[in-house]
């Protein structure tokens, strides 16, 4: 029983020992190892995630190792470039199942060609001609795009650059070529095309500092160039390797997207099926270069001996990926298209909006504007995409106190996935400025649920808050003449009051100085106490005077914490002259619990008196008896609420709906502004001011104040 059991056993150790078997991808180390390592160890990773039962990995090889570790076999695919597969073709019967479409920006190129150049100050050096007894600089004897064209393009006009210049050198990596031409080393180098423009996008050089010697033009192909153009890379299997295990790569390559993380990271757009590579056999032949070195020959008949197989299984195989890529090529097409035209509505509609919108990611970087962006801010949208518009729009309050990204709402919208509007906020323009913004602030969801940033719209309310202002501002104009006509209609009431006192004083000096003419022994506690009477009615008059003054004053208002029943008992006394005028009877009904209000006091008493005479005057045309006018106050949740109570005629139903409107009133000489500036007040203060009224039975005029979150006491 033992046996059996061992024998499970150690069956089960070895198929966990063969469950991930090696791969190794021997891969040219044109650009050093270090880069080749960064650049395709995710297509290890994906060809490795893909495929659990095998563990790819990548092996940098130069240019001298790679004959060695293929005929050893240290390796099971190799990538390289094509005039080296030509070679290991022909000596190590190696085969390719996929090339590769080099990223050029956002497409794919599965050609590429060699680039000639020096630097630009060279103006004498501009055709290969040029270059006589000047220094050349290349990769390798075997670097097809570093050597290989450029030595063909010398050919083909006649010039042998052995002979030619002045010498050539070889430093192994395509990057160094560039360094040493760059540094003035050499007169002109010699590299494969797109490592300038890949070298420029790293920082280390600027593409204006070269000249591009004999430059090519050849349509659909953006990258400079001096040659003619080859097929890519391909990627190949060594003999040794599985051809199940081989055709499973070539399924999943062919099917990689182009902008997979691996694709991305090798700078490449996927893979195509393999390309015919007759045109570097024909390089290699016209340069009598391996395979096709001189005492060196290769027929048709030993072609197919050795490769029937394979030949016969890649013309299948051609026709096969040739229909599917005709089909993926032309749904790529149509795709394309409609993307283009998403694109172009989608920048229509963001261009056509008249409010700023931008995009962010979750770093806060902006990812998109539209131009009512650009010209509310003055920031183009270079200078916006890329970088963190906290630090560039949203960085310091209105007040100049700074602004933390934890409270930016922005920040706040993709971290918690909700939406945020601002009604108030300041974004800073290029030129040093801020204007004042409304905005909105919703996350951006993909496919899968994920927040990937969030959306800005705003609008600058400049204008609205510039109208804001003035209104406010002709509110209080209206305000002020509004007091002013009050007072010219209590006026005469207002003089027989000061009439009052000041007939006392008159009386009680003239009497003190007869006291003193007649006689000369004066009771001193009589004078005194009448002198304390002239004091008491001066008193009274300069009150009365302060009243008027300061209720007539034109002013910004400023707000404090108010005493409402303090400012009903003061307004008592100006509105007796009228209320004896007019026999009403004042009834006060104070609560004296009240809270302190945030409010304007003059502002507040122009209110109170406007609706205390309404009240006066509409109770004119009833019995005496009944002029009854109440006054009261009370708390109501979190309201102070006013109310000025008559026993007039009421209003009419019709009326009430338009009785707070400008210019509608009941009374025959009325402006009809006093209403509707009241109800302005209150409303500035965050109140209400409310009509109850039933036709006959007279009315209420209610005004209802908030009350601020901390209690006060309150001096009454």
């Amino acid at each position: 029983m033992r046996w059996p059991l061992a024998l499970a056993l150690y069956l089960g150790y070895l198929s966990s020992v063969l469950a991930s078997l090696p791969v190794s991808i021997g891969v040219l180390s044109h650009r050093g190892d270090v880069t080749t390592l960064q650049h395709w160890g995710d297509t290890a990773a994906y060809l490795s995630e893909q495929l659990p039962d095998y563990q790819f990995y990548i092996r940098p090889l130069g240019f001298g190792e790679i004959d060695h570790a293929v005929a050893n076999g240290d390796v099971d695919f190799i990538l390289v470039n094509p005039a080296i597969y030509v070679n290991m073709e022909v000596r190590h019967r190696v085969s390719r199942i996929a090339t590769m479409r080099n990223r050029v920006g956002e497409e794919g190129y599965n050609v590429f060609g060699g680039v000639i150049f020096a630097r630009a100050e060279r103006y004498d050096l501009n055709t290969l001609a040029d270059l006589r007894g000047n220094r050349l600089m290349a990769v390798n004897e075997t670097s097809l795009g570093g050597y290989m064209m450029a030595v063909r393009e010398f050919k083909d006009v006649g010039l042998n650059p052995h002979n030619y210049l002045d010498g050539i050198s070889f430093v192994g990596t395509h990057d160094e070529v560039v360094r040493a031409v760059r540094d003035g080393r050499v007169d002109a180098g010699t590299v494969r095309t797109d490592i300038l423009e890949r070298m420029q996008a790293d920082g280390e050089i600027a593409l204006d500092d070269f000249r591009i010697i004999n430059p090519q033009r050849t349509p659909g192909f953006p990258l400079v160039h001096s040659t003619r153009l080859y097929p890519e890379w391909p990627f190949s299997k060594v003999q040794h390797t599985p051809n199940q295990l081989a055709g499973q790569v070539a399924v999943l390559l062919s099917e990689m997207p182009e902008h997979h993380s691996a694709a991305l990271s090798g700078n490449y757009a996927g893979w195509s099926i393999p390309l015919d590579y007759q045109p570097v056999h024909d390089l290699l032949r016209e340069l009598r270069l391996p395979p096709y070195a001189e005492g060196q020959s290769f027929t048709l008949a030993e072609l197919w001996q050795y490769y029937w197989g394979w030949l016969l299984g890649g013309a299948l195989l051609l026709l096969s990926m040739g229909g599917l890529t005709t089909w993926v090529w032309r749904l790529n097409q149509a795709l394309a298209r409609a993307k283009r035209q998403l694109e172009q509505q989608h920048a229509l509609i963001l261009d056509s909006v008249v409010e700023g919108i931008y995009g962010v990611d979750t770093q806060g970087n902006a990812t998109f504007v539209n131009r009512a962006m650009e010209r509310l801010t003055g920031w183009s949208s270079e200078e916006l995409i890329g970088r963190n518009q906290h630090r560039i729009l949203h960085h310091t309050h209105a007040d100049g106190s700074p602004h933390s990204s934890n409270e930016c709402p922005v920040y706040h919208t993709f971290r918690n996935n909700e939406p945020r509007h601002v009604e108030d906020d300041v974004f800073w323009c290029k030129d040093g400025r801020s204007i004042p913004v409304e905005y909105s602030s919703n996350p951006i969801v993909d496919g899968s649920g994920q927040v990937t940033g969030a959306v800005v719209v705003f609008r600058d309310i400049s204008a609205r808050k510039r109208a804001a202002e003035e209104a406010r501002q002709h509110q209080n104009e209206l305000a002020h003449v509004a007091r002013l006509s009050t007072m010219g209609e209590m006026a005469s009431g207002i003089a027989h009051e000061l009439n009052q006192p000041l007939s006392a004083i008159s009386n009680y000096t003239r009497g003190s100085i007869r006291m003193l003419q007649t006689s000369t022994d004066t009771d001193r506690a009589q004078l005194i106490e009448v002198m304390e009477r002239v004091a008491t009615q001066a008193e009274r008059a300069g009150e009365i005077i302060r009243q008027l003054r300061r209720l007539v004053r034109k002013e910004e208002p400023e707000r404090r914490w108010v005493a409402i029943n303090q400012l009903i008992r003061g307004l008592v006394g100006f509105l007796q002259p009228e209320l004896r005028r007019e026999k009403v009877a004042l009834e006060l009904q104070l609560d004296e619990t009240l809270p302190l209000v945030w409010a304007h006091d003059i502002q507040l008493e122009q209110v109170l008196l406007n609706l205390a005479r309404n009240a006066m005057e509409a109770m004119r045309e009833v019995d005496m008896r009944q002029r009854h006018l109440l006054i009261g106050s009370a708390r109501s949740a979190d309201k102070v609420v006013i109310r000025v109570e008559d026993r007039g005629q009421g209003v009419d139903a019709a009326l009430q709906q338009r009785l707070f409107e400008p210019f509608v009133t009941t009374k025959p000489k009325g402006m009809g502004l006093g209403l509707s500036i009241s109800r302005g007040i209150i409303e500035a203060h965050g109140g209400h001011l409310l009509l109850e009224s039933n036709p006959g039975s007279g009315a209420c005029f209610s005004i209802h104040l908030p009350v601020d979150g901390k209690e006060q006491s309150d001096e009454r």
